[in-house]
């Protein structure tokens, strides 16, 4: 079942990756670009496969959790990395490095959370 085609797609948070809702093989695109955000063994799960929606839930807790954990990486590099004998320069680099890790993983997430709700319109 296919939905008509929606302004889902121009969101920002679309991702490129991921054919427009409602065209040709959208929902393969979606799943193949949601495979690529879980660890391997859970993309090959037959339930995962047949399901793309509870793949795109799974890669949302994936992602929130990747998140978290960068966040932590990031309030703790300040205190942790000099113990660890790395050097200034390195350490302002690593914390620019999560910073951005940060953004670029909320926006993964809010595609993610587009996609869903566009495989569960496209369920209905």
């Amino acid at each position: 079942m296919t939905m008509p085609l929606t302004t889902t797609r121009l969101g920002p948070d679309w991702p490129c990756q991921v054919k427009a809702p409602g065209s040709y093989d959208w929902e393969r695109s979606a799943a193949r670009w949601l495979r690529e955000l879980v660890p391997a063994r859970y993309a090959s799960y037959p339930v995962f496969v047949r399901h793309p929606v509870l793949l795109a839930r799974h890669a949302q807790i994936q992602v929130e959790h990747e998140i978290r954990v960068v966040r932590t990486a990031l309030r703790t590099a300040r205190s942790d990395l000099p113990r660890a004998g790395l050097h200034e320069g390195v350490i302002e680099h690593t914390i620019k490095l999560y910073a951005a890790e940060i953004t670029q993983l909320q926006h993964i997430a809010r595609g993610i959370r587009a996609v869903a709700r566009a495989l569960t319109e496209s369920g209905r």
